[in-house]
């Protein structure tokens, strides 16, 4: 059963990840269709066509390679020059031009832009658009990320909730005692009755004072049974709208370090878990909690090729790092270990993996609004870019410079295009190989 819980975890993200990158590219998509840029090919995934259908001028499709999608805007790049290769009067038609590397690979991808143009088509060119259209079409990819990440986490805050501080009221009582650095965390033949379960502590109590302590809260109640190690223990409890004094003595039991997770000590164990009850929140706490998250992918994306050092290393064997960068098939593992953790109550499964959807997606529009080609944000950089120069120019009475030519960055784009495939073959290796791994 838990075989088939994980594989509807892995397969309810990945399906959730494709829808995302599916409606990215209709944020694209729809954009330019009403501004009347030609639109030729809307596809999720790459490589291998696996299907696809023509409805109008546009293809709709799905490709083997489930790491992306893309939309093919026609016309992305403006004319040359005649000395650049290209005859602007016939921009189809190629002409002779200096053999260098980089001037014929701009070369050949402006007279790849041509191909699916048509006699009249010229201002269904996207390069033709004013710049406030090119900034709204390629902005509108990333923004709908952002409405994804904000829908997910306002049904994470603000529908299903989480659970809030826990209270002095029990929720769980242990049978047995069970040391917390055991691998086994059920309870097995020769385990001693838990002291709470002794006491007669049932779910629903509300434990109001401990050896003549008043107790006010559950931090300060964990205090006084830890610091009672083995003694005796006097609980009073409302039980029913009655009070109750139970008796029973603590044991020491290896449990965490309040300031170490990681360390576990001797202290003294009583055996009660707290009602946490759910808690929900507002739109300021989604704000809030997308600001957070939005800093903090910030500074993993600046960390990020250091973090790459690490994933190479994991491939051939090295520790994986918890915080380690994932590929789909990673994130879509995790997905599958939360979704199937029995530990957990399925409230807190659920809203985990949506918490990972959300996340991702928050990921996806933040990481391709950074300025550089071929990602979304080298185009409105570009856009932006040809606003001032244009805008400038008027200012100071001079002629119109006309539009940005984006190509003269392809040699910088292609070269981050290829950092970019090696950094996903590296990462889906290694997730396969050398997974992270929940503890």
């Amino acid at each position: 059963m838990t075989a088939v819980i994980y594989t509807l975890g892995v397969v309810f993200f990945f399906v959730g990840l494709m829808t995302s990158i599916a409606l990215h590219e209709v944020g694209h998509m729809w954009p330019a269709k009403k501004f009347g840029i030609k639109v030729t090919e809307y596809f999720v995934g790459f490589g291998k066509r696996l299907w696809s259908v023509r409805r109008g001028e546009t293809e709709y499709g799905l490709k083997a390679i489930p790491l992306g999608g893309y939309v093919k805007l026609v016309g992305m790049l403006p004319p040359a020059a005649r000395d650049e290769g290209i005859d602007p009067d016939h921009p189809q038609r190629v002409r002779a031009s200096n053999t260098g590397m980089f001037t014929q690979l701009v070369a050949d991808a402006r007279a790849a832009e041509y191909e699916k143009v048509g006699p009249g088509e010229q201002d269904r060119l996207f390069y033709r658009r004013p710049w406030w259209q090119k900034l709204i079409v390629m902005s509108g990819g990333p923004l709908v990320n952002v409405a994804i990440a904000t829908v997910l986490f306002a049904l994470l805050i603000m529908v299903i909730g989480g659970p809030g501080a826990p209270t002095t009221t029990v929720d769980t009582v242990s049978d047995c005692v069970i040391a917390a650095d055991r691998t086994e965390q059920t309870c097995q033949q020769g385990d001693p009755a838990s002291p709470a379960a002794i006491a007669g502590l049932q779910p629903g109590d509300t434990i109001t004072a401990f050896n003549g302590t008043e107790v006010t809260g559950w931090d300060q109640l964990t205090g006084l049974i830890r610091s009672n190690d083995n003694g005796s223990a006097r609980i009073e409890v409302e039980r029913d709208g009655q009070t109750l004094l139970l008796r029973t003595n603590t044991t020491v039991s290896p449990r965490a370090s309040l300031d170490d997770p990681d360390t576990f000590t001797e202290v003294g164990f009583l055996g009660v878990g707290p009602t946490q009850p759910i808690v929900r929140g507002g739109p300021a706490d989604v704000a809030s909690t997308m600001g957070r998250l939005a800093k903090l992918t910030g500074a993993a994306m600046l960390d990020l090729p250091a973090k790459m050092v690490g994933v190479a290393r994991a491939a051939v064997g090295a520790e994986r790092e918890q915080d380690s960068p994932m590929s789909v098939v990673g994130a879509s593992r995790v997905a599958g270990e939360l979704v199937s953790d029995e530990q957990n109550p399925w409230r807190t499964r659920f809203s985990q993996v949506i918490g990972l959807l959300a996340s991702v997606n928050l990921f996806i529009a933040l990481f391709n609004f950074l300025p550089i080609l071929p990602l979304d944000g080298g185009h409105i950089a570009g856009a932006l870019y040809e606003a001032l120069r244009r805008g400038w120019a008027r200012l100071r009475g001079r002629p119109d410079p006309g539009y940005f030519d984006i190509a003269r960055l392809l040699p910088l784009a292609y070269g981050f295009a290829m950092v970019l495939i090696v950094m996903g073959v590296l990462l889906v290796w290694t997730d396969i190989v050398n997974p992270v791994r929940l503890e």
